[in-house]
């Protein structure tokens, strides 16, 4: 089945839908429903449940990886700093210029910055972990006080 199947999650910090198919996770967004739209029924997919149940664990602090099959969908150069996003550690930050250092391309630091923007798979490619140089919180697509609150949220299980 190819078809993409939606459900949703009640995370500590606002619904998060969940896309995907039978074989990987296509997205998870931050919506601004107060209700749950897709409920998990017996017809949800294991993959779709599974990064349900890796979400939760994430939030009770008991995760700190996902392993679920997930899939990128957008243009080489995105795919590799979402690649290269996954890299930065749990409680730990970056930012856009050392991620376009490390695609090699040092003079991309802007287009990180756009890449990072369109990624849609919240939590799991961590692009709430960027911050500025200069140390401040930068733009976060589920608003910067969801972004503070993962920050502080890892900050709060981070492993001494």
């Amino acid at each position: 089945m190819n078809i993409n199947e939606k459900v949703d999650y009640e995370s500590p910090i606002g619904i998060l839908e969940i896309t995907g198919t039978a074989e990987a996770v296509h997205s998870i967004l931050f919506t601004e429903r107060d209700q749950v739209k897709h409920v998990r029924n017996d017809g949800t997919p294991k993959v779709l449940i599974e990064c349900i149940e890796q979400l939760d664990e994430y939030f009770k602090g008991t995760r700190q990886t996902f392993s679920f099959p997930y899939l990128f969908e957008g243009t080489d150069f995105q795919v590799n700093v979402w690649k290269e996003l996954t890299k930065i550690p749990y409680a730990h930050t970056g930012s856009y210029k050392e991620i376009a250092a490390a695609i090699g391309n040092e003079k991309a630091i802007r287009a990180v910055g756009s890449a990072n923007g369109k990624n849609k798979m919240s939590i799991v490619v961590p692009c709430h972990r960027i911050i500025g140089s200069n140390g401040k919180l930068t733009g976060y697509a589920g608003g910067l006080w969801r972004k503070e609150w993962l920050l502080n949220h890892e900050n709060s299980f981070k492993q001494s």
